[in-house]
């Protein structure tokens, strides 16, 4: 089924990270992100490139072939080492560009196709799911441009999504012990192994 309500939040972000995008200057692109080690060029470039690599998953749906998010070793990381380089009016076009053409693709599958699966990262996962898959990266990335857009500004249905899908993944992530010591108020919360 279509996640009309995860595709509108996210039209929103799109909106909400273009507007961040367009005011930075040549030099605020160059400057860190709050993102260890990337630039704001960076993320946005990886914004860009996550918004085509969907619009490919899209398309194979469409198409009824099951295709890898990065069917290249080394894809990802590649292509964002040769866009961060581009001039900040080009970085800006682009991401719009991308962001518009993914919008275009969530609207040309049929609502039968939703739940059809493609592989991302971790896995197979519906388009349903690679939607909100979609929101997180633009809902993360814009607190990470560090432009101030923070944390607190996202979405409810960013937030109760996240909680839903992250949750049940925790005790993967942690210590059982510290997990449940944290959890009965005994303990600071436990260190989580990256997801």
């Amino acid at each position: 089924m279509r996640p009309t309500d995860v595709i509108e939040a996210c039209q929103q972000a799109h909106k909400r990270l273009l507007s961040s995008a367009a005011r930075l200057s040549e030099s605020d692109v160059r400057a860190p992100s709050s993102l260890p080690s990337w630039s704001r060029a960076e993320v946005i470039v990886h914004l860009s490139r996550n918004a085509d690599s969907h619009v490919y998953l899209f398309e194979g749906a469409m198409k009824g072939e099951t295709r890898h998010q990065y069917p290249i070793a080394g894809m990802r990381e590649a292509d964002i080492a040769v866009g961060s380089s581009l001039p900040v009016d080009q970085l800006v076009s682009e991401l719009g560009n991308s962001c518009r053409a993914l919008e275009a693709a969530w609207d040309d599958l049929s609502e039968d196709q939703w739940e059809l699966k493609e592989i991302v990262t971790p896995g197979p996962r519906t388009m349903s799911e690679i939607a909100f898959r979609r929101l997180r990266e633009v809902e993360v990335h814009h607190v990470d441009l560090d432009v101030g857009y923070l944390a607190k500004d996202w979405p409810s249905i960013y937030v109760e999504g996240e909680i839903e899908r992250s949750l049940p993944n925790l005790p993967e992530r942690a210590d059982h012990v510290d997990l449940v010591k944290w959890l009965i108020g005994r303990g600071e919360a436990p260190r989580l192994i990256p997801w």
